[in-house]
């Protein structure tokens, strides 16, 4: 059996998603004229209670240009040490927007009340200008960790009193709404702007939205063209994200079960030395001090089992549309097997 638990991002869309795709109506959507990107779009919007949406390739150009439009040369935004803008997206926001980053150190990628507070730096000449405050649900690298909205609503409020925009970097955010049972217009209401990505967890083959307020978009729009995100027929990629808001939210309650799962066979078993809170689809899990990560997914991919190393001795398993209860099976008895 194969099965790759390396990223959500190894989604492949459903028969009923490549129908959607193929059955697209499409235009130029440079001149907004793709009908089916204008529905996407609106629909994400309405689904936030926001004013408009952006389709973009990807949630690290939703979340570039969202930190473009909040920012000016030498700001500098406010982050956990663990967000994907700071580990993941090549430092970007440096040449791009020309700011730097702030970092905080939370727990398990959120971060704590009080914590931005004090972060915002005082107005010195000598010092960037503390402008955005961006915080990730669920935080990839905090093993999936989720913010309720009240423990959010406490973060945006420090930061609305200091000043700063804040910017929602919600490429998961669907795996935590299934679990706290929130409605994505609570957090419409919270953020200034927030990006979810489609190609994960939902299951189609390319794209992320960026959200907020009308005017901020028709930046943001322009931002993308001039970076070269203007996309043309997009229509047939924007199907599989209608389908995918309209279809495959809910399932994410799936994902996230078959990680918990996961992480409760790992936990007892003599080669782990310990497994990190499974709250969504990410299980991130420390193996015993005599054994490397890299040897551990080799064993692995001996079986027909793809992961991936999240340090020197630590494994991140996730699960996905393309994973199911039988492929969990197979994996618990495959670890069980090499103790």
């Amino acid at each position: 059996m194969q099965v790759n638990l390396t990223s959500d991002t190894a989604t492949k869309p459903t028969p009923a998603m490549l129908k959607a795709m193929f059955a697209a109506e499409v235009g130029d959507d440079v001149f907004r004229q793709d009908p089916t990107v204008n529905e996407l779009e609106a629909t994400a919007a309405a689904r936030f209670g926001m004013e408009a949406a952006l389709y973009c390739p990807s949630g690290t150009m939703t979340n570039q240009l969202a930190i473009k439009c909040h920012t000016q040369a030498l700001d500098e935004v406010l982050c956990e040490e663990k967000s994907h803008i700071y580990q993941y997206e090549g430092a970007v926001y440096s040449m791009f927007s020309s700011v730097g980053v702030n970092l905080i150190r939370g727990e398990r990628g959120k971060i704590l009340p009080g914590q931005v507070t004090a972060a915002v730096k005082p107005r010195y000449d000598w010092l960037p200008i503390s402008r955005l405050l961006v915080i990730e649900n669920t935080c990839n690298k905090g093993g999936g960790s989720v913010y309720t909205i009240q423990e959010a609503r406490t973060l945006v409020q420090e930061a609305k009193s200091s000043g700063l925009a804040v910017h929602l970097d919600g490429a998961r955010l669907f795996n935590a709404l299934v679990e706290t049972k929130e409605s994505p217009t609570e957090w419409g209401q919270l953020f200034d702007t927030i990006s979810i990505c489609l190609s994960k967890g939902l299951g189609a083959p390319v794209g992320s939205l960026l959200l907020g307020p009308a005017e901020l978009i028709a930046r943001a729009r322009r931002y993308r063209k001039v970076i070269g995100g203007g996309m043309r027929q997009a229509g047939y990629l924007a199907a599989a994200g209608l389908y995918a808001l309209n279809h495959h939210v809910d399932r994410l309650a799936e994902d996230n079960a078959r990680a918990r799962r996961l992480a409760a066979a790992l936990a007892p078993l003599p080669f782990v030395a310990s497994v990190e809170k499974t709250e969504t689809n990410i299980c991130i899990f420390h193996l015993a001090a005599d054994l490397m990560a890299a040897d551990f997914l080799e064993t692995l991919a001996s079986h027909g089992i793809q992961a991936v190393p999240f340090g020197p001795q630590t494994v991140r398993f996730t699960t996905h549309l393309g994973v199911t209860d039988e492929m969990i099976d197979y994996v618990i008895n495959t670890c069980s097997s090499l103790s």
